[in-house]
């Protein structure tokens, strides 16, 4: 069985370029344009690892990242945040810390690693 993935990015372009991508790669794929129902969406999808933008139009994917953590239901799902603007190096090893970070512009190759090394 494929593994699942949620992406959560409110730039389409970005989730059908990823999606389509990660699909070709075999993975089980769900979008998702807003951080609001994300929740709802992990329990429906039961991701293996959530790819998240930082800068959502009406939330901040830090803080959804450091909501899913602290749940008992999600804190075992891998998060990778994805930023152009923010260097989330130093944040790995706060409490709420995404699993990884890619920083925008990405190179293809080093996401799909990245996503490989989480769900290992």
């Amino acid at each position: 069985m494929a593994k699942r993935i949620l992406i959560l990015d409110d730039d389409q372009q970005i989730l059908d370029v990823v999606s389509f991508l990660l699909i070709d790669s075999g993975y089980d794929v769900q979008t998702l344009d807003s951080g609001e129902q994300i929740f709802s969406i992990i329990e429906q999808f039961h991701p293996d690892l959530v790819l998240m933008d930082v800068m959502l139009a009406n939330m901040d994917g830090r803080v959804i990242c450091k909501d899913l953590k602290e749940f008992e239901g999600t804190n075992g799902i891998p998060i990778i945040l994805i930023s152009g603007t923010h260097d989330l190096a130093e944040s790995l090893h706060q409490i709420g810390a995404p699993n990884d970070f890619l920083s925008k512009p990405f190179d293809i190759d080093v996401l799909l690693s990245k996503i490989i090394d989480q769900l290992k």
